[in-house]
């Protein structure tokens, strides 16, 4: 069973400024080649080139565009899978859209389901309806967005235990924090899989302020790695076959309720 390398990116955003976040990822990219070389997985923050900007009008780009060639030439550069999410524009709606894109330039993609009605982002996207899994080097992988964190039953692992690992990236305020350090390890705990976050850091051009606290958690809900309130790049392994150990040990995941979403 192959361990999983993942590249937590925790970063300050350049407010509203594609090029200038771009640029920068990139100089962050090429200044930890070291850490990142023998990386299987690059996570970014939401909304990684403008900030968590309501301005989806201004900001969006087609699929194909811009922001979506940059992964795509990242990820072949950096030889790695490389995830995000950028605000899109799709037959005339807006969509806060993660982009998994892997190095051969194959690409997956997950719309961010809950809206976070206290900024007005459900006046400004549309909603996605299907959740995404999928697969690196024998993982199964379930990623969400932000405001997704609060909402369990969409995030719920199954008695298959489809997934090993959810990641949540987010722009996450630092007023919430306690929300954010507590709601991770509980995801962990309740589906019995790692779970990691990636958030950002500084502050937008609504003068909201970000800590960061980018982390990762296993199964019992314990830290394993905490960025804290640092610009940092930091690599953590995730070991599969203590998973599948304590899973066996301990499968509560077989005495779930079964429920279907409408």
């Amino acid at each position: 069973m192959q361990n999983l390398n993942i590249a937590l990116v925790q970063s300050e955003l350049y407010w509203e400024n594609i090029e200038a976040n771009l640029n920068n990822l990139e100089e962050t990219f090429w200044g930890n080649q070291k850490k990142l070389q023998d990386c299987d997985l690059i996570i970014l923050p939401e909304m990684f080139n403008t900030g968590f900007s309501m301005d989806a009008a201004k900001l969006a780009e087609p699929m194909n565009f811009t922001t979506f060639r940059w992964l795509t030439q990242m990820a072949a550069q950096q030889k790695a899978t490389i995830m995000g999410s950028f605000i899109v524009k799709e037959a005339g709606a807006y969509y806060n859209r993660l982009i998994l894109m892997r190095p051969d330039g194959s690409f997956e993609q997950y719309d961010k389901r809950h809206l976070f009605r206290m900024a007005n982002e459900h006046h400004h996207f549309a909603g996605g309806s299907q959740k995404l899994i999928f697969e690196i080097n024998g993982w199964k992988i379930c990623p969400m967005v932000c405001y997704d964190l609060r909402f369990p039953v969409w995030s719920r692992n199954t008695q298959e235990n489809p997934y090993d690992c959810l990641i949540y990236i987010a722009n996450w305020p630092a007023r919430r924090a306690s929300a954010w350090n507590g709601l991770l390890p509980a995801r962990a705990i309740e589906n019995l899989c790692y779970t990691v976050g990636v958030n950002r850091i500084g502050k937008d051009g609504n003068a909201i302020e970000y800590a960061g606290d980018s982390k990762v958690c296993d199964y019992l809900g314990n830290n394993l790695l905490d960025l804290k309130s640092e610009a940092k790049v930091e690599v953590f392994s995730l070991n599969k076959e203590k998973l599948i150990a304590y899973r066996e040990k301990f499968p509560a995941h077989l005495d779930q309720d079964q429920f279907t979403i409408q």
